[in-house]
């Protein structure tokens, strides 16, 4: 998947713009059952960590690219993460959200965007899987956008309404996962309405 600039920075502020929009619904279901072992805050929390990793990320330059693509950035995490870890960290970045998580994640929002808008793309930074360019790396924070402000979604029963130029991206990213990673036929399937795999198919 090539992206442009200017496309993965608009489809990344489009989806922030989303996420920020089904937060402000969540009112005081902070509690309430978010995605598996998280409430909604943890939910919110590890959701607004696609856009904290862009600024922390930033903030350590990389030398060399060492991983080129974000379908390249999935498969060398999905063998490394641990769940356990994951779901940690995101209790932690609810938690960090403090008294007032919406008006917290609309200020790291304002900020991180506002960071980009004085980048160009070619920026090197280090990531937990290697050095990438910005313009490959900010695609894999627009899926995660995505997919969790529609995990929100489903948790507050909001419409799953997704832009279109994130969902386009982020569907263009799945689909190359899928190729990669052998699953294309199965994806197809269950895309047209056809038996497929069992639940809990996934390309990551």
């Amino acid at each position: 998947m090539v992206v442009s600039w200017d496309d993965a920075r608009t489809a990344f502020s489009d989806a922030a713009g989303s996420f920020l929009r089904t937060v402000s619904l969540v009112d005081d279901r902070w509690g309430e059952p978010g995605l598996g072992e998280w409430d909604v805050r943890a939910l919110v929390g590890h959701t607004s960590r696609a856009l904290l990793t862009v600024e922390t990320y930033l903030a350590r330059p990389a030398a060399t690219v060492e991983v080129a693509s974000a379908v390249d950035y999935f498969s060398a995490i999905s063998a490394t993460g641990d769940p356990a870890a994951v779901a940690a960290r995101g209790r932690e970045a609810g938690a960090a959200l403090g008294p007032a998580p919406a008006a917290a994640v609309a200020e790291i929002a304002e900020r991180v965007l506002a960071l980009l808008d004085t980048r160009d793309g070619s920026e090197l930074l280090t990531t937990i899987a290697g050095g990438m360019r910005l313009v490959d790396y900010l695609p894999t924070r627009t899926f995660e956008l995505v997919v969790h402000t529609l995990d929100l979604a489903r948790a507050l029963s909001a419409p799953l309404d997704v832009p279109a130029r994130p969902a386009a991206q982020a569907l263009a990213l799945v689909a190359d996962l899928a190729v990669t990673g052998g699953r294309a036929g199965e994806l197809l399937l269950l895309a047209t309405g056809r038996p497929g795999p069992a639940s809990g198919f996934s390309v990551l």
